[in-house]
């Protein structure tokens, strides 16, 4: 009883405003996100698909995050019928970014660069801390044709105030490619392809407090039965006029197979 009114007395003389200590968010290390702009008539586009294999291998593919965005001339025929890869939504981020020529890439959302400079780029980003983390996970529902999507966004280093954005790409899809020699692969395997914007060509508003935790939920249907959901990824990523916080990548689970286990 004696200790219990000790303790109470000993909070008592606390001064109000030194209950509570804030402690700052730990640090989180910046992935880099690579939108590269190709197309399948591109001959040199393959070129900096080997420079993007070989960034992941020498940084490892969750912090160099790639998403090959077919778009441009390159992505259609010479009678400008859109190929198989193709999307309105890449034409818009082309435009937007004023491609030129291709292959050319836009790191971190600073700006286009050629490939054969990109590894000072990444170098560089991956050198700076990010203001936020960023987690993401995605699970379809075969049943239903829904993709459920779920992005925890916390504000580590300061506010942020922003865009998140949510990308569905897809890895081992066969299609024709042109190559540096002129010849055409027609079992040329596509890696990290867009297919779509889950939540709009530019995403949802965020605006968070340093240390303010947010969760964010989205669904997306299955509209193009050539998908493989089982290869597919969720690319999720928070931005602003300055560039890309942060950026990560998850797998896309079967319901079935969370289910079964």
């Amino acid at each position: 009883m004696l200790m219990a009114v000790c303790l109470q007395m000993a909070c008592s003389n606390i001064d109000e405003a030194d209950r509570i200590v804030y402690v700052k968010p730990p640090s989180v290390s910046r992935s880099v996100l690579i939108e590269d702009f190709t197309g399948q008539r591109c001959v040199n586009c393959p070129k900096a698909t080997d420079e993007i294999k070989r960034l992941q291998e020498e940084y490892g593919e969750q912090n160099v995050i790639a998403v090959g965005i077919h778009s441009g001339p390159f992505a259609k025929s010479l009678r400008g019928i859109p190929l198989a890869l193709y999307t309105s939504e890449g034409d818009e981020y082309y435009d937007y970014w004023k491609v030129e020529s291709q292959p050319k890439g836009v790191i971190n959302r600073r700006g286009t660069s050629d490939y054969t400079s990109w590894t000072t780029i990444v170098r560089d980003e991956m050198s700076k801390v990010a203001p936020v983390s960023l987690e993401a996970a995605c699970v379809f529902d075969p049943q239903q044709s829904l993709f459920n999507f779920k992005v925890e966004v916390m504000a580590v280093d300061g506010a942020t105030n922003g865009k998140l954005q949510v990308w569905l790409l897809e890895n081992g899809i066969v299609e024709p490619q042109y190559l540096p020699d002129g010849s055409v692969d027609r079992e040329y395997v596509h890696q990290h392809v867009f297919r779509t914007s889950v939540n709009g060509t530019w995403g949802t508003d965020l605006s968070l407090k340093e240390g303010e935790r947010k969760t964010e939920l989205f669904t997306y249907e299955l509209r193009d039965e050539t998908w493989v959901p089982a290869n597919m990824e969720a690319v999720a990523f928070v931005y602003d006029d300055r560039g890309v916080s942060q950026v990560t990548k998850c797998k896309v689970h079967l319901l079935d197979e969370i289910v079964s286990e």
